[in-house]
């Protein structure tokens, strides 16, 4: 099963839209709006879809997995076809990076606007777009190459798991309009800033994908850019505040506003939105006279939209959630009464008289009596003391070097063997290696294995895949610290790691699962000791760099990799 970042796809998506009218390449200078553009729901898509092309449109171009453009651009996994152009997931093998393909025949209607976008939206060179690579025609072929972001996420995604915080909703319009107001003033419009065009990136910034091309390849456009792309913003924050989409059709995996209701402030939607924010949404997306309660004028331009943003108070970010320590509690001992209730400030205590020393004839004659124990104590102590220290002196050599008894204090306790009940290849990325063949890596026979692809390039897997490997079954929670792999081709760069996770198939991205430990290793055997043992029930066997190896049977020449056995100790 072969798995992509939808975050780092730069698509021209199938999420709803009507053709917002106007020209390609033309000023983004506007004058009044006189329609408003809305995305439609998915049904309307789909029929677009699959709506006949205009005359003298091309079909697209048959490219498969595995074909390569310029020598240099290996195509991976195609994730849209659509309207006479396809869009890929590529490896770019002269920087050995991944990037993302549109592709589509030369003599296709929109072949000339496609390449003009791409060009002009790559002489921008502003890092908060994902960055065009490289607009090329060759061999009857026009495609456009740009970033892949595989740590970013998708704001389709992020909302679906709920509206945004009042700061994060801010630094969302702030970036997004400062990007677009940048653009505007090089003559550049989006014409399609949708929740699926807006990622955001690990660090927490926010970019935009698909500047003028993602419009281009739709053929999409407008006769007030900056009002189409003003408007576009103030759905993004609407979107982000109250989690619905601001028109009666449902939209991006948000459901629209209720029908016959109209255009309501997000305040009205949802309880605690920020009010100013809630006010910059309805600004920006002022339609059929619809503005702010505060009848603040409309926001027409990403620039005015920047400006608004200015004059609103800084939001700042939420305090970190901080617990209370439990209230200090003084102890007995640091009162000074050592168990004893605290005397009263003031109050007079009273004077305990000593008990009268033994002054009758019973109380001498106990004296005299304790006397002589104490005598006759000492006495015998000493004569033991005596004659050990003389058996001391006549013992044997031996019995110096005689080792303490037979207990096993301070010696490690053996490590205990662990079964596998099963096992399953985890394929995080591209083809499975030899999922039939798992079983033969605890079938406890060393002839048997199961084996790797072979790959031209190495040591590395990435960018190809990051990584291959098996989960394991362990049939209950174990303290996993120990693993003995025993593998196929010695060299060296082979590395393996081994994670404790939640699953046979795993829900857990790697980098949040616990690691037990791994090893480089350039022996036919790869050991794993762990410095604390991990309870888990699923182990995670993860290689990402395999030796290269001669040609063997069927299996060519290349950098490759069998396990024949895998043993676990706790």
């Amino acid at each position: 099963m072969a798995e992509r970042s939808t975050a780092a796809v730069d698509v021209a998506d199938n999420s709803g839209d009507k053709p917002l009218t106007a020209k390609a390449e033309q000023p983004t200078a506007d004058g009044v709006a006189q329609t408003r553009e809305r995305d439609t729901a998915a049904d309307e898509d789909a029929a677009e879809a699959h709506k006949p092309m205009s005359r003298g449109a091309s079909s697209p171009p048959e490219l498969h997995s595995g074909h390569k453009l310029a020598r240099r651009y290996r195509l991976e996994e195609c994730v849209t076809r659509l309207d006479g152009f396809s869009s890929w997931r590529a490896v770019d093998e002269k920087l050995r990076r991944a990037v993302g393909v549109h592709l589509l025949p030369a003599d296709h209607p929109r072949a000339r606007s496609v390449l003009a976008a791409a060009r002009s939206s790559a002489l921008l060179g502003d890092p908060r777009f994902v960055q065009v690579l490289d607009a090329v025609e060759e061999n009857d072929l026009v495609y456009v190459v740009h970033e892949w972001l595989p740590d970013a996420t998708e704001l389709t995604t992020v909302l679906a798991a709920g509206p945004l915080e009042a700061h994060d909703a801010y630094q969302l319009v702030s970036q997004i309009s400062q990007a677009m107001a940048a653009a505007h003033r090089e003559g550049l419009a989006h014409l399609r800033l949708t929740p699926s065009a807006v990622l955001r990136t690990s660090s927490g910034q926010y970019r935009i994908r698909g500047l003028a091309v993602n419009a281009a390849l739709r053929g999409i456009s407008s006769d007030t850019p900056q009002r189409t792309d003003t408007e576009a913003i103030g759905a993004l924050l609407y979107a982000s505040l109250t989690q619905r989409w601001p028109y009666e059709d449902d939209a991006y995996g948000l459901s629209g506003l209720p029908k016959d209701i109209g255009l309501i402030a997000p305040d009205q939607v949802r309880a605690g939105v920020h009010r100013g924010l809630s006010e910059l949404a309805m600004r920006a997306l002022v339609n059929d006279g619809a503005t702010a309660s505060r009848q603040d004028p409309p926001c027409t331009t990403p620039e005015e939209l920047v400006k608004a943003i200015g004059e609103m108070p800084r939001i700042r970010p939420p305090e970190p959630a901080f617990t209370a320590p439990p209230e200090y509690q003084r102890t007995t001992y640091q009162q000074g009464s050592y168990g004893r209730p605290a005397p009263h400030m003031g109050a007079t205590q009273p004077v305990v008289a000593p008990p009268p020393p033994l002054q009758s004839r019973t109380g001498r004659a106990l004296k005299w009596a304790v006397s002589a124990l104490l005598i006759a104590a000492l006495g015998l102590g000493s004569w033991q003391l005596a004659d050990a220290l003389m058996d001391r002196e006549n013992s044997d050599d031996t019995n110096t070097t005689q080792t303490t008894g037979g207990d096993d204090k301070g010696r490690p306790k053996p490590k205990k063997p662990i079964s596998v009940e099963q096992g399953q290849e985890y394929v995080l990325q591209g083809d499975a290696q030899d999922p039939r063949a798992v079983g033969n890596t605890y079938d406890k026979d060393s002839s048997s294995l199961w084996r790797t692809a072979t790959f031209k390039d190495g040591p590395k897997l990435a960018p190809y895949k990051p990584g291959v490997g098996i989960v394991y079954d362990l049939g209950s929670e174990q303290d996993v610290s120990v693993a003995s792999i025993a593998l196929q081709y010695g060299g060296p760069h082979t590395t393996v790691s081994l994670y404790g996770t939640d699953s046979l198939t795993p829900s857990t991205p790697i980098r949040s699962m616990k690691k037990i430990g791994g090893v480089t290793t350039s022996d036919k055997t790869a050991k794993i000791e762990a410095k604390k043992a991990v309870k888990t029930r699923y182990v995670l066997l993860w290689m990402t760099a395999l030796p290269y190896s001669g040609p063997e049977g069927y299996s060519r020449a290349g950098y490759k990799q069998a396990i024949t056995d895998v043993k676990f100790k706790g």
